[in-house]
């Protein structure tokens, strides 16, 4: 049931594909083996194999489907027994052939490992209960009511085995095995933010470089997925993880070597993660109270033949991507440029003039638009100023 929905008799694959996953025999199967304790209610049942068809005989009609389905399993060779049982409105799955499903031993495993006072067993049933858990309470029906409260309830599980888990491996300090477990918490219930645990894990064994790739990976990958920012978690590890590297002690060529761009080097603007950005941003304006310089900042924006922000769509992506190649190669060597959410990018232009804006926007547009291509670009342009009172950007002109 957890990550898919497979159906086996003594091995043998019943329901293992997407071809049948869509039919009454499969829904009638989920919700019969998932409830074959307690039952399934002939009301429920019946909105689970018709939904809202107007049907004129339903009750004859989902005996058609159990009769269906018990000659089913009689030809996949399933010992002889009245297969699904009625009593007083109640269906039943009959207790002469044995079930086993893989969200009930995960229920069990992470029940007995609340009752479970030794704190080892307590951390062996938790982790076992997390490599239970494979992904979402069949994900391809979450569209039925019973499958989406059952799946919010599974989901809450699994986040309690995961953080009660950590905390037992933080107090042992077991990291090698934290850091396994953040990595499948993150792929089994992605975007969840448990890219954190596996971070803390590399901190704890002083693997700084891969848990700074690990902090720049996930922030680009929840931009692109989903646009969003770190999360506090994150934030506050990344600036543990800033204090760690200012606290190890090398050879300054050493130092200049890793903070330099080496082999990844690009030509045209500089393209970084947010958080870097927000830096690269704040020091900026401290400069300025020095130099002088003219520094604008720019917001490009994907919009659609209206003028309106794309949000959505298969190709959003994509043009995400050309339009970050637009910038780059249209800005100059010392302009920052960061993604800020999907189809939209934040430009630092530095010891630059308005006029020289507008010649950038041009640039842009000119790499970005092909043929007779309807998106385009919305600019909005910022001058930066200074104040040792760190006073906000003034709005110059909007485009």
């Amino acid at each position: 049931m957890l990550g898919g929905f497979f159906l086996y008799w003594n091995g043998q694959p019943l329901i293992s594909s997407t071809r049948t996953s869509e039919s009454q025999f499969t829904y009638l199967m989920q919700i019969l083996l998932h409830n074959y304790r307690q039952g399934v209610r002939r009301g429920t049942l019946e909105q689970v194999l018709f939904g809202d068809r107007d049907i004129e005989d339903i009750h004859h009609a989902t005996r058609s489907v159990i009769y269906n389905a018990k000659k089913r399993l009689k030809a996949a060779g399933l010992p002889q027994a009245n297969y699904i049982e009625q009593n007083k409105g109640v269906y039943y799955w009959t207790q002469e052939v044995p079930v086993e499903e893989d969200a009930a031993e995960f229920e069990r495993l992470y029940r007995a490992a609340g009752e479970e006072g030794h704190p080892d067993q307590k951390l062996k049933l938790y982790l076992e209960a997390c490599q239970r858990y494979t992904g979402e309470f069949l994900p391809a029906q979450a569209g039925f009511l019973w499958v989406a409260q059952e799946a919010k309830r599974y989901r809450a599980m699994f986040c309690a085995c995961v953080e009660n888990a950590v905390q037992l491996l933080r107090v042992s300090q077991d990291f090698l095995r934290m850091k396994d477990l953040g990595i499948h918490a993150a792929k089994t219930n992605p975007l969840a933010d448990w890219e954190a645990v596996t971070m803390e894990a590399l901190m704890s064994m002083g693997q700084y470089n891969e848990a700074r790739k690990l902090y720049d990976d996930t922030v680009e990958l929840y931009f692109q997925r989903a646009g969003l920012h770190p999360s506090k978690r994150l934030m506050e590890l990344f600036h543990k993880l800033t204090s760690q590297f200012e606290s190890r002690y090398s050879a300054l060529e050493e130092i200049q070597e890793e903070l330099s761009e080496g082999q990844n080097f690009s030509q045209g603007g500089y393209v970084c993660p947010y958080p870097v950005f927000q830096g690269v941003y704040r020091m900026v304006r401290r400069m300025m109270e020095r130099g002088g310089q003219s520094v604008y900042m720019m917001m490009c924006t994907v919009v659609d033949g209206k003028e309106n922000p794309l949000r959505e769509g298969s190709a959003l992506e994509e043009l995400s991507l050309r339009l970050e190649d637009a910038i780059r190669r249209s800005v100059r060597f010392g302009d920052v440029i960061s993604r800020y959410g999907k189809g939209r990018y934040l430009v630092l232009l530095v010891n630059i003039t308005r006029e020289n804006c507008d010649s950038i926007q041009k640039r842009i547009n000119s790499r970005f638009v092909v043929g007779r291509q309807r998106t385009g670009i919305q600019y909005y342009v910022r001058s930066v100023t200074c104040s040792r009172y760190d006073c906000e950007s003034v709005l110059e002109e909007e485009m």
